[in-house]
C-alpha cells in the first residue's frame, strides 16, 4: 500500500483523479485539457498511478483510455477503517453518481486487482460454485461454454438465481465473458456484458474487470458499488484462504 498512499500525496495525480471521478475512461489528451500541464508531465504522474493500480487502462483502437481503479481504496478501507472500528464509510462514493459520460464505444467501468497465485487458479476461483459462494455470497453455475446458460445463485439452499445470462466467450485461464442481467429483466438495449482478462505477471495475476452496457443510474450505482468488494474479497480468499466478512453484499447486483 504504500505505493498508493505515496501516489494520493501529490495534489497533480489526486487532480487527475478527480478527473477520472468526473468523466471516467479520458484519454491523454482529454485529462491533460485545462489543465496547465504538458503531455509528458501528466504521462509520467500517470504512470505512477498505474504502478499504484489507482488508475487502470483499455485500449479502443487507436485510443488509450484511463479508468478510476477503485479497488486499492477497498482495500485500504478494509484494512485500516474497518480495523479501528470506525464509522464505515464508501471508498466508492464519489464513483456511485450519474456518469456524465456514457459513450457506448467504451466500458463504463473497468476495475483491475494484482493477486499473488496462478491464472488456472484465479479462473477456478471465478467459475466454480463452492469458491464464488466463499467470497461472493452467491454460486457462480456454468459448463462455461460458449453459448451455455449461466447463473448467480443464492447460497441459502433456495436455488433462487439473482443473475442470470449467456457465456460469450471462454479461453481458460485467459479471457471470460458473459452477458449479465435480472432474470425477470425487459432490457430493450439488451444486458450488460461483463468480461474477465488475466494476465500472468510474474508470481501475480493482473485480473481486469469491465462492465459495459449498464442500463441507468441504478445499475452504474450498484456496479460501482459492488465490483470493488467482489474483487478485493477474490484476493483475500485467494492469497489467505479466508474471505472478507460476506455482510458486506459483496455482489455488484446489490448495492454496496
Amino acid at each position: 500500500m504504500d505505493k498508493v498512499f505515496k501516489a494520493l500525496a501529490d495534489p497533480t495525480r489526486r487532480r487527475l483523479l478527480d478527473r477520472l471521478f468526473e468523466n471516467n475512461g479520458q484519454t491523454l489528451g482529454e485529462l491533460c485539457d485545462g489543465l496547465t500541464m504538458s503531455r509528458q508531465a501528466a504521462t509520467q504522474h500517470l504512470g505512477l498511478l498505474e504502478a499504484a493500480h489507482l488508475v487502470s487502462t483499455v485500449r479502443r483502437g487507436r485510443e488509450k483510455l484511463h479508468y478510476l481503479n477503485p479497488v486499492p481504496l477497498h482495500e485500504i478501507q478494509e484494512r485500516w477503517i474497518q480495523k479501528f472500528e470506525r464509522p464505515r464509510l464508501q471508498a466508492l462514493s464519489a464513483l456511485k453518481q450519474k456518469a456524465e459520460s456514457a459513450m457506448s464505444a467504451k466500458p463504463e467501468f473497468v476495475y483491475t486487482t494484482y493477486i499473488e497465485a496462478t491464472p488456472e487458479k484465479v479462473w477456478e476461483a471465478l467459475t466454480d460454485p463452492d469458491m464464488t459462494a466463499a467470497y461472493w455470497g452467491h454460486s457462480n453455475v456454468s459448463d462455461w461454454r460458449p453459448g451455455s446458460a449461466w447463473e448467480h445463485r443464492r447460497i441459502d439452499g433456495s436455488g433462487v438465481a439473482d443473475v442470470v445470462g449467456t457465456i460469450v466467450e471462454a479461453d481458460p485461464p485467459k479471457r471470460l465473458v458473459f452477458t449479465w442481467t435480472g432474470p425477470d429483466e425487459d432490457r430493450p438495449d439488451g444486458p450488460s456484458t461483463v468480461t474477465f482478462a488475466l494476465k500472468q505477471l510474474g508470481g501475480t495475476v493482473q485480473l481486469t474487470v469491465t462492465h459495459e452496457n449498464l442500463r441507468d443510474d441504478n445499475e452504474r450505482r450498484e456496479a460501482a458499488g459492488g465490483w470493488s468488494a467482489v474483487l478485493s474479497n477474490l484476493k483475500t480468499y485467494l492469497e489467505s484462504g479466508k474471505p472478507m466478512s460476506l455482510s458486506m453484499s459483496a455482489h455488484p447486483d446489490t448495492e454496496a
